[in-house]
């Protein structure tokens, strides 16, 4: 059981910044996901904490205690690494086992067979503990990594991608599995994606780490919902989230917004105008590929005419782009949908599902309060 701090971290690969000034607090018995796109922090945080990394400013805290010069050994964290790292001349059980035979956690052979008996049932491959890493396929060397993490029971997991390299079927396996055993051993856990299911599904809370630095932190609904800015609102959602320009024009009480050179005209829900008018005249509109209603023949005036660009059938779906004014739209479809390329079709934008942005800084404005209601549950 272990609560972390980070306080104003900064970690520099010579003259690239890794972390840059960050501050995190991460709650004892959290499941708290670092969220990001290749390159962005996230291994150099969770090396950090482990004590692999220095950072060059900034405390480290664990249990309120400063473990900057704290080796690794005497941290009491365990790390899975993407690449697996396990011993290839060691069996599966001597693998398991290697934590509690350190000189620090030295336990007896009958203590290390009851443990490594027991992390292999939990991980179903009491079958493989006399095999070499060369003899298991990814998923087998993945829980054989997982369980060397889990064998004696320390205060803190951190997982980097440890299930990247899984077929789909295995990871959302695994996804379950992860989170009932982080809530059986009742340990802080960090772990680290570039999958935003993954990062829905097991967070308690999650952060959006890009180029160092933060961008938001907060629960899946909230990162969902209620994005801090344009750039996490891409992160989230399949198919990624449609962003268009357009001003804001005022008469009055009335507010509309015109996109397209005036083509298209929006008309936000009520409990938006207020903020709207705070902002300034240019804004960045977000809408997800399920708020878009689609017809092939003209339903009404407020109806945008665009053409298909593309028709993609994933599963139970079907992802449609459509070209309106030069700009793609894409859009979710149902999955016995067919379309031809080129064909007219008609699309209507949710207005009570919308998100605005400030054009210039990208940031976060506003939603109807519908969707703050969603954040919060």
């Amino acid at each position: 059981m272990a609560q972390i701090e980070l306080q104003n971290i900064t970690k520099n690969y010579g003259e690239k910044t890794a972390l840059d000034d960050i501050s995190l607090c991460v709650k004892d018995n959290e499941f708290f996901v670092l969220f990001g796109p290749a390159g962005a922090g996230k291994t150099t945080l969770l090396k950090t904490i482990a004590g692999i990394e220095f950072p060059q400013k900034g405390l480290v805290k664990i249990n309120d205690n400063i473990v900057n010069h704290v080796e690794p050994l005497n941290r009491n964290v365990s790390m899975v690494f993407e690449n697996y790292a396990l011993y290839p001349q060691k069996t599966v059980y001597d693998n398991i086992a290697s934590p509690m035979r350190s000189k620090l956690y030295r336990e007896s052979e009958e203590h290390i067979r009851q443990a490594v008996n027991r992390v292999a049932k939990m991980m179903s491959i009491e079958h493989l503990l006399e095999r070499r890493p060369s003899e298991l396929s990814n998923g087998q060397r993945q829980r054989v990594a997982i369980g060397r993490c889990l064998v004696r029971k320390p205060n803190v997991f951190l997982m980097d991608e440890p299930l990247a390299h899984l077929d789909a079927k295995l990871r959302h396996f695994m996804r379950s599995e992860l989170k009932e055993m982080q809530s059986a051993f009742n340990t802080t856990t960090l772990y680290v994606t570039h999958d935003y299911m993954e990062a829905m599904s097991l967070a308690d809370r999650v952060a959006v780490l890009n180029n160092g630095r933060f961008e938001q932190i907060g629960t899946s609904n909230e990162m969902f919902y209620l994005p801090s800015n344009e750039f996490v609102a891409k992160l989230f959602g399949e198919p990624e989230i449609n962003i268009f320009p357009a001003e804001l024009n005022t008469n009055g009480d009335a507010l509309e917004l015109r996109a397209f050179e005036g083509n298209v005209t929006v008309v936000p829900c009520g409990d938006v105008v207020p903020q709207l008018k705070k902002s300034a005249q240019k804004i960045d509109i977000g809408v997800r590929g399920n708020d878009i209603r689609f017809s092939f023949q003209q339903e009404g005036r407020d109806w945008v005419r665009g053409s298909v660009y593309a028709n993609e059938p994933i599963g139970n779906k079907v992802v449609m782009t459509v070209d309106i004014f030069g700009t793609r739209f894409h859009l979710v479809a149902p999955n016995h949908t067919k379309a031809e390329l080129d064909q007219e079709v008609y699309i209507k934008f949710d207005e009570k599902n919308l998100i605005f942005f400030d054009s210039e800084t990208q940031k976060f404005i506003t939603r109807s309060a519908m969707n703050r209601f969603l954040a919060k549950s």
